[in-house]
């Protein structure tokens, strides 16, 4: 079963852009009137192409034979097995071998982390008619276990349990390299985007 985690933010901001764009390029065509507009829409094309390859490309996937790291240009396939370490702090660091990849998404700020921390460790206040409730001491190990955690540490985990498991079943099994691609959707939206500046520049 596939798992892919990405920043939901980035995602609704994203597509809400997209929508944009496509209306705006429609304009353009309909009223277009030479360079003026050419140039408007290699602008419009420019930023279209930046929020798509970094909001809503990058995605940090989990497969059964591995985790798939989409950055904004490459694409990084690791097999469990293959994985050495897990760590997070702002990002999610995978190393495998030699090398890391640093996972675009999800990501933790220092505000998220220090939201996390209040919601995990705020309490009912108490007054007159109120009391602090009680809790079962599973209740409370599970609120000190997720203090201050957020989306990436819960996703690390998820890699984190992948890969030992796999470690655990591999018994000198030989391991898949891991490898790394270059994403050609990414490459092609590019050049779209800078031959259409090009034309505009060279009309203007």
């Amino acid at each position: 079963m596939k798992q892919v985690y990405r920043s939901k933010a980035a995602q609704v901001l994203g597509w809400i852009w997209v929508v944009f764009a496509a209306v705006m390029g429609v304009d353009l065509v309909v009223r277009y009137n030479g360079a003026p507009s050419l140039v408007a829409a290699a602008v419009l094309a420019v930023l279209t192409a930046l929020i798509v390859v970094t909001s809503l490309r990058p995605a940090t996937i989990v497969r059964e034979d591995g985790a798939l790291i989409r950055n904004p240009f490459r694409d990084t396939f690791i097999p469990w097995a293959a994985i050495d370490d897990v760590r997070v702090s702002h990002a999610i660091t995978i190393g495998y071998g030699e090398q890391t990849v640093r996972c675009w998404t999800p990501q933790s700020s220092a505000r998220e982390r220090a939201s996390a921390v209040r919601r995990s460790t705020s309490s009912v206040r108490k007054g007159r008619f109120q009391s602090e409730p009680s809790r079962t001491r599973g209740e409370q190990s599970a609120l000190e276990a997720m203090t201050g955690r957020t989306h990436a540490d819960f996703v690390a985990d998820q890699l984190t349990e992948k890969m030992e498991a796999a470690h655990r079943k591999a018994g000198g099994t030989e391991t898949p390299a891991p490898r790394t691609t270059w994403s050609l959707p990414t490459l092609v939206l590019c050049a779209a985007t800078l031959a259409l500046v090009v034309a505009a520049f060279l009309v203007s």
